[in-house]
Formats: C-alpha cells, structure tokens, sequence
C-alpha cells in the first residue's frame, strides 16, 4: 500500500472540510419556526390595528394571541429540540461581550443556533410582548387607570424598537457570515456540520399549534357581532 492511499492528501482534505461547511443540516424545528413568523404577524398586526376603534376586536383578539404565543415559547424553550432550548443559546455577558468584539475581526465569532446578543434580544421580545398582552388585558377590561393604557403604548413602543433592531441584526450577521438567515427560520435548514444537527422537525406540534390559533381567530369572529373591524363602522351608519 502506497502513501498516497494510506494518508489522504491536503486536497482531499481540504475538499471534505469544505463539503462539511457548505452542507446544510436541519437547526430549526417547524415549532419555532411556525412561532416566530406568527409572532410577526401578531406584533405587526396589533400595532398597525392599536388606533383604530374600528378594529378593536381584531387588535385584542392579536394581543391574546401574541401571549398564547409567548407561553408556548417559554415552554417549548425548555422541553424543544436541542436549538429551541433556552439552555443551548442564552449565555452571560462575557460570551456576548466576546461575540460583540469579534464581529468587525476577519473572522467573526460563528454560532449555530442563535449568538449571545440575539438570544438577549430574543429575550427581550418575549418579555414585552408578555408585558403587552398583560396592560393590553388590563385596559380593555377597564381594570386600571389610564396609567395602563400609556403604558402598554410605551411598551409597544419599546417593542417596536427592538424588533428594528433584530431585523437589523439579522441582515448583518447574514451579510458577514454570509448566509441567508431569514430562509433558514422558513426552510430550518443552516450551514452547519452535521453534528449540530436535529433529527426530528416536530411537524405536527407545529400543526397543532396553527391550528390552535386559527380556531381561536375563528371563534372570536364567529363570536363578534359583527366580525372583525365591522361593528363600530355599522354602529356610527346608524347613528347617522
């Protein structure tokens, strides 16, 4: 047996650890992929909807569904699969000064799963959107002063803010470890060496979790008056 068989050359070797980093393994499960877009649409659509008294029903029936959102989350943080869990990515100061001292290097600190600053940031969001769907409860049920009702608004504010900032964040960190992070929260795919990846994509807690929200959105037009966005409109036809 000649050198050349029994020892792979640099080429060859060379060759595999770049197939091992262009290859891409399943990170996101379909439950946190499935929560995160409809957090997006929750937030987005509960602030667009916040002014309008037209739309009330629609905005609350959002704002509830953002916590039912943020309850799975939390739960799924500690009983998901190996990237959904709190434990894998949420690290102290130190790993997320580090992190933030290495992005203008050459090479900037890479992480599978979510880095140091955006799982805090990630954090961050669950936290007030929880603080939302709390003072937006309390308002509509007339449960306090006005003090809540400018509060909640302050915090949707605030929310407003960090959710800038994650998508800022993500456009970054896309351009300098050069993938598209956006298309992996949709496909769960990233570029990873196999043993970071999950087995299981867990479809059906995901299906089970649309399908919850859908009922809800559901029963809550079925139950409206005049469904969603329509009942003070035909209410002022009236006094009119």
């Amino acid at each position: 047996m000649n050198a050349t068989s029994a020892h792979p050359s640099n080429e060859t070797q060379a060759s595999a650890n770049t197939a091992t980093r262009d290859s891409t393994v399943l990170i996101w499960d379909a439950p946190v992929r499935v929560f995160h877009w409809l957090l997006a649409l929750c937030f987005a659509g509960a602030y667009a909807t916040a002014e309008g008294e037209s739309w009330r029903l629609l905005h609350v029936t959002l704002g509830y569904t953002l916590a039912g959102l943020v309850a799975f989350r939390i739960v799924w943080g500690f009983i998901g699969t190996r990237h959904a869990r709190f434990s894998s990515f949420v690290k102290g100061p130190q790993a997320v000064t580090r992190y933030l001292r290495s992005l203008p290097s050459a090479e900037p600190e890479h992480h599978t799963g979510h880095n140091p600053a955006g799982a805090w940031a990630i954090l961050g969001m669950l936290a007030l959107a929880a603080a939302i769907a709390t003072t937006g409860w309390m308002t509509y049920n007339d449960l306090a002063g006005e003090w809540a009702e400018e509060l909640h608004d302050a915090i949707a504010e605030g929310m407003l803010v960090l959710v800038c900032l994650h998508i800022a964040a993500v456009v970054a960190s896309s351009w300098l470890h050069r993938e598209n992070l956006p298309r992996s929260m949709v496909s769960g795919h990233k570029k990873a060496p196999s043993s970071q990846g999950i087995r299981s994509t867990w479809r059906s807690i995901a299906v089970v979790l649309l399908v919850s929200v859908l009922a809800f959105w559901y029963w809550q037009w079925r139950d409206s008056p005049s469904g969603y966005g329509r009942a003070t409109v035909t209410t002022t036809a009236h006094n009119g």
